[in-house]
């Protein structure tokens, strides 16, 4: 291993993170020291940068250079021209207590334990937590705003909260609010009743988000047909985003499907960075089970967590209950089995894993489809074929294969009549598709979750 550095530099590249996180914070990286008898390895980098590479990105460099070693690694990062072994840092002046920054933290509105440290990370959400890492440490260069969108429960507001953390571990005076779209509309509401008496309260409002160093808006889609709060929204973003104050949003939905919002507003919205989240896969389920069994002081055999996570697909906090249901019931029941077992799983959950996909039916996808894409369910039976009708009809099929135990045959009778080879046709071409279409995966997560109820 001449340069072990650059072996676990390609290591990195492989991981597939955007390029500018590669370029900004692992290139600028030069191997001091690698000696391999002590598994020990020193590195430096610009100083400017030193502080950022080691909040962020060196517990990545750990992990990588373990990996290649097959062992423990010592890692240390210093400040280009300081002495090879000379890597401490200055003592710092003593700062606020813990509790003083608990309290600052909870008035910007961030929710402790909300962090990166406790977000678990994998393919369904890989280009998300990058992103947010990068716009954490970067604020308002690049990726601004940064939007964050997925169904419900995948981890939206926990990676937009953990952004918010990040950024005051770095600038612990800056100035930052987290707050969802609803009770940003509550804020102006009560601060336009208030300004009938008094002009102040709505100067006020407009201050308090026009000079902030980081904005964080979850729910932006509660904003459809609020058009004052939308208008507020406007000003506070206009006054931010020019002058590289950063703002995160989170939604439920690509920027284009939102609802009711002013075009000037979805085309700022755009002008950033749009991150899907999306359903967990299996390895990821089963890894949150754990890390959220060990957090609640629970012994879960990794067992139970792969036979709970191959049974609840849908999202994080379907998981996260059910995990606290089996919890709860192995340490209140006397009778249960000290050791968290299948069975008890399996007893618990009964009626979660006893959901039949033959409630689904084809009625209930149609009118789903036809209304996410603003269609007439009878336009599912027609035999018309322009863009806007047949795709969302080619979606509703491949739906009904995917989420009932029809027959192609089946499908099509109930697609106004339509040969099986029709169906298959839609199936094959949707399926092709999605996997190499964002927008399309995604849209089509949210309308089985909404299937699914």
């Amino acid at each position: 291993m001449n340069n072990f550095w650059q072996d676990c530099l390609a290591q990195i590249k492989a991981m597939k993170l955007p390029p500018m996180i590669i370029t900004n914070w692992f290139e600028p990286i030069e191997l001091v020291r690698w000696d391999s008898e002590r598994s020990d390895m020193v590195l430096e980098a610009p100083a400017s940068k030193v502080q950022t590479i080691r909040a962020t990105y060196l517990k990545t460099i750990q992990d990588v250079a373990v990996h290649l070693y097959g062992g423990q690694v010592k890692v240390t990062l210093q400040a280009v021209g300081a002495l090879a072994g000379d890597v401490q840092t200055p003592a710092q002046p003593k700062g606020p207590s813990l509790e003083d920054i608990e309290r600052r933290r909870e008035e910007t509105g961030l929710l402790p334990g909300l962090t990166f440290e406790n977000y678990v990370n994998g393919n369904a959400n890989q280009l998300a937590v990058a992103a947010a890492e990068h716009v954490a440490t970067t604020m308002g260069m690049q990726y601004n705003p940064l939007y964050i969108y997925g169904g419900v429960g995948l981890g939206k507001t926990h990676l937009m909260q953990a952004i918010g953390h990040r950024y005051l571990d770095l600038h612990p005076k800056a100035r930052v609010r987290c707050i969802s779209a609803q009770d940003f509309i509550s804020e102006y509401t009560t601060a336009t009743r208030d300004s009938s008496s008094s002009r102040k309260a709505l100067q006020i409002f407009d201050e308090r988000y026009r000079n902030l160093d980081l904005l964080l808006i979850d729910d932006v889609q509660s904003f459809s047909g609020a058009k004052g709060s939308q208008a507020q929204f406007y000003r506070a973003f206009e006054a931010l985003v020019p002058h590289n104050k950063q703002v995160v949003l989170t939604a439920d939905t690509y920027t284009r499907n939102l609802k009711d919002i002013e075009q000037r507003l979805i085309s700022r919205f755009s002008q950033g960075l749009s991150v899907a989240i999306e359903p967990p896969e299996l390895e990821m389920r089963i890894a949150i089970l754990l890390n959220k069994a060990k957090a609640l002081g629970a012994a879960l055999p990794e067992e139970v967590a792969m036979f709970i996570a191959k049974r609840l697909k849908s999202n994080v906090r379907e998981l996260e209950g059910a995990l606290q249901q089996v919890i709860a019931y192995q340490q209140f029941q006397p009778s249960a089995a000290k050791e968290i077992t299948i069975d008890i799983a399996k007893h618990v959950l009964r009626d979660q894993f006893s959901v039949n996909n033959n409630l689904i039916t084809i009625e209930s996808i149609q009118k789903t489809v036809a209304d996410y894409y603003n269609i007439k369910v009878a336009e599912m039976h027609s035999k018309r074929r322009p863009a806007n009708i047949a795709r969302p009809r080619q979606i509703a099929m491949y739906l009904t294969k995917e989420l009932t135990q029809h027959s192609l045959p089946e499908i099509g009778a109930n697609f106004g009549g339509r040969d099986h080879t029709t169906v298959m046709h839609a199936v094959r071409k949707i399926t092709q598709e999605r996997q190499g279409n964002a927008e399309l995966n995604h849209e089509i997560h949210v309308l089985e979750q909404m299937i699914k109820g």
